[in-house]
């Protein structure tokens, strides 16, 4: 494989800004709604966490009905509606009159959000040459990474100056610029028609692909311990009187922006074990930090050590998933690896805020740090079993 193809072309470089665009609507937005419905609305706890989880379960739904349609119509067709519905949904949250008008556009945007970031990914896959697949992907991710680091913290400043009204304009406005990148950069391919059939015979309807469910399931402890950032950690900086703790994101986008591209090379020369178990211990030594701090430095401390974890760890996962699948199924890897990004998050708020309510802040983040302590053991004990089993068989794993 030539691993000097060209990869920043045209479409890779206007695919990457899209995602950017696409997810940076949803990080602003997603860690305002509690404080909005609640503010506006006086929901309580329970029924303010729903604004995200309805979205969560909404966005997941699609994603596999999202699979199905790539094989009867064109990608292009179909990242469009998406972005439609998501921008539609988003204009119109600052105009609901209640909490249940608030859910129903949260579920609209579900289905646009899943839509978009399922065929983005799924469209980028195809560009990118096999050889440099991780570093490709390494590169891509950060417009995800970049958009959770700044998005809750200009989100929040935003509706803390001028309101969520304001923050809804500018959240629909992010997400409609990504048709004019699209379109002068001409970055969807002509022949990004339906996806055909796997040539195996299964006709692309499996569901849940064996290959993929270690990888996801990796993603979903990962993501675990980011929802208790998103979450609480405005909740847990106010405990400790940090007033400045939305700094975190930006210490965090930092370290992503340096270990991206790092790691992806990594990932392609060595594998992802390479990768995984040291950056997995990164996320470890950066929450069991937060769950001491008291003290800006050591907030900054945590903050870069969880980017150089956490972004070397979904570039890496996503690649491995990708790479695991055929050309046909890269729109169902990508499908899961977000889902199981979105599933991480909603289970992990859930979790996290019933430990935290239990034991506090300081011990959810410790709780936090076993959970990739658990990440480690499950990934190296797979591994050891897989090496068995290919001494037997002969077959190497991916």
């Amino acid at each position: 494989m030539n691993q000097h193809a060209p990869l920043w072309t045209k479409s890779f470089v206007a695919l990457t800004v899209s995602s950017f665009l696409l997810f940076l609507n949803l990080q602003m937005l997603l860690s305002s709604f509690p404080a909005y419905a609640k503010n506006e609305f006086h929901a309580g706890d329970v029924t303010a966490s729903l604004m995200t989880s309805v979205f969560a379960l909404s966005a997941i739904a699609t994603r596999f009905a999202t699979a199905v349609l790539m094989r009867r119509l064109r990608l292009g067709t179909l990242l469009y509606m998406g972005v439609a519905v998501s921008a539609g949904a988003t204009v119109l949250y600052s105009l609901a009159g209640s909490v249940g008008a608030l859910l129903v556009m949260r579920i609209g945007y579900g289905v646009g959000f899943g839509m978009a970031s399922t065929i983005i990914p799924t469209l980028v896959s195809r560009i990118i040459p096999p050889a440099r697949m991780g570093e490709g992907i390494g590169y891509f991710g950060l417009s995800t990474s970049l958009a959770m680091s700044v998005g809750p913290m200009i989100g929040l400043n935003v509706m803390n100056r001028f309101g969520f009204g304001a923050l809804s304009l500018a959240g629909t406005a992010a997400v409609l610029l990504t048709v004019p990148v699209l379109l002068l950069a001409r970055a969807i391919p002509p022949d990004a028609g339906p996806v055909r059939p796997a040539a195996d015979g299964s006709g692309g309807k499996r569901t849940f692909p064996a290959e993929l469910a270690f990888p996801a399931l990796l993603n979903v402890i990962l993501a675990v311990t980011y929802s208790g950032l998103l979450s609480f950690i405005a909740l847990f900086g106010q405990s400790v009187h940090l007033e400045q703790v939305g700094l975190f994101f930006l210490f965090n986008a930092v370290t992503i922006v340096l270990i991206r591209p790092i790691s992806g090379r990594l990932f392609d020369r060595r594998g992802h074990a390479a990768v995984l178990v040291p950056a997995a211990l990164c996320v470890v030594a950066s929450m069991t930090v937060l769950s001491y701090t008291a003290s800006m430095p050591m907030l900054i401390a945590s903050a870069l050590l969880y980017g150089l974890g956490f972004g070397a760890i979904q570039p890496t996962i996503q690649a491995w998933m990708i790479r695991s699948s055929p050309r046909e199924r890269h729109g169902m890897a990508n499908s899961m690896f977000y889902n199981s990004t979105d599933l991480g998050v909603a289970a992990g708020s859930v979790l996290l805020g019933a430990i935290s309510s239990a034991a506090g802040y300081a011990a959810m983040y410790r709780y936090s740090a076993g959970f990739m302590v658990r990440f480690v053991v499950v990934y190296v004990v797979l591994r050891i079993v897989s090496a068995k089993r290919t001494e037997k068989t002969g077959v190497k794993p991916a």
